[in-house]
């Protein structure tokens, strides 16, 4: 995660991830600060698994649709040894998990995903994303039609007319 500072008098500085790395050797651990100064801070956050369910597939499908692939992470700000540090908390590929996130009021930003994460993510959405046949179209009552008449004609007897 990395903090930049922001010409602003309301907030000083943001917070966002720098990179997702992909090293399936390096160790769970405890967060490391790997820069501190007052135009840059950096922290490192592992022990992330990435796991891919067949009823997210459509939430991956639209990640690839868009025009560029991304990770969402989900963060929150926590206080490490005395520092407000924004905490990863969830790293996906399925949009609608990031909105889900999103729409419960957590902090979500998005990384670029690497081709090799594009091309295996697309291998399992074509795998297991089945799209919902599209239905037939029912016109709204507004579109007009007898039941409208009669409402419009008890409206009009209510009303005086």
């Amino acid at each position: 995660m990395h903090r930049k500072p922001l010409a602003s008098r309301w907030q000083p500085y943001q917070w966002q991830p720098a990179e997702v790395l992909l090293d399936p050797g390096m160790p769970a651990g405890a967060p490391r600060c790997l820069r501190e100064d007052a135009d840059d801070m950096r922290w490192l956050f592992t022990g992330f698994e990435l796991r891919l369910y067949s009823d997210e597939a459509e939430g991956y499908f639209l990640n690839l649709d868009s025009r560029a692939p991304c990770w969402f992470v989900m963060s929150r700000l926590e206080e490490i040894d005395g520092v407000e540090v924004a905490v990863p908390r969830t790293v996906t590929l399925s949009y609608n998990e990031a909105a889900r996130l999103m729409d419960g009021g957590e902090q979500v930003d998005t990384v670029p995903a690497p081709a090799l994460i594009v091309e295996r993510l697309m291998e399992f959405a074509q795998a297991y994303y089945r799209p919902e046949p599209k239905r037939k179209r029912r016109k709204p009552s507004f579109e007009g039609g007898a039941a409208v008449d009669r409402m419009a004609k008890a409206e009009g007897q209510r009303h005086g007319g």
